[in-house]
């Protein structure tokens, strides 16, 4: 059994999450249910997926998890992006959280080419 929290691109899910959270703190309240929520879900659902694959027994399955956490990534730089251009997150919080995103998307898609043998 794969132990999720060993993996970097876990370890990268988890941080980028913390700084989601605290990004979002200050969005209008009117967003709580909305966007605010939509998006730590969003981040959050990345490293989800990567200790639940951690836990399936072969490879094929991991990378079907990593898949999908590949697409909860991308689903992230949306609302990210709406973020920004909704004036919730400064730029240079955005430059950082996509910087951080963009690496992580990276490791995910390195990871999921190793389990297919690539």
């Amino acid at each position: 059994m794969r132990d999720f929290k060993k993996f970097e691109v876990w370890q990268l899910s988890h941080q980028l999450t913390l700084n989601i959270y605290k990004s979002t703190k200050d969005f209008p309240k009117e967003e709580i249910f909305g966007l605010t929520s939509q998006i730590r879900r969003s981040f959050a659902s990345i490293g989800y997926n990567i200790s639940e694959g951690s836990g399936r027994n072969s490879d094929k399955e991991f990378a079907n998890f990593i898949n999908i956490a590949l697409g909860s990534s991308n689903e992230a730089e949306n609302q990210l992006i709406l973020s920004r251009d909704l004036n919730y997150i400064t730029e240079i919080d955005y430059q950082n959280l996509l910087e951080d995103l963009t690496i992580l998307k990276k490791k995910l898609v390195t990871l999921w080419n190793r389990l297919n043998g690539n």
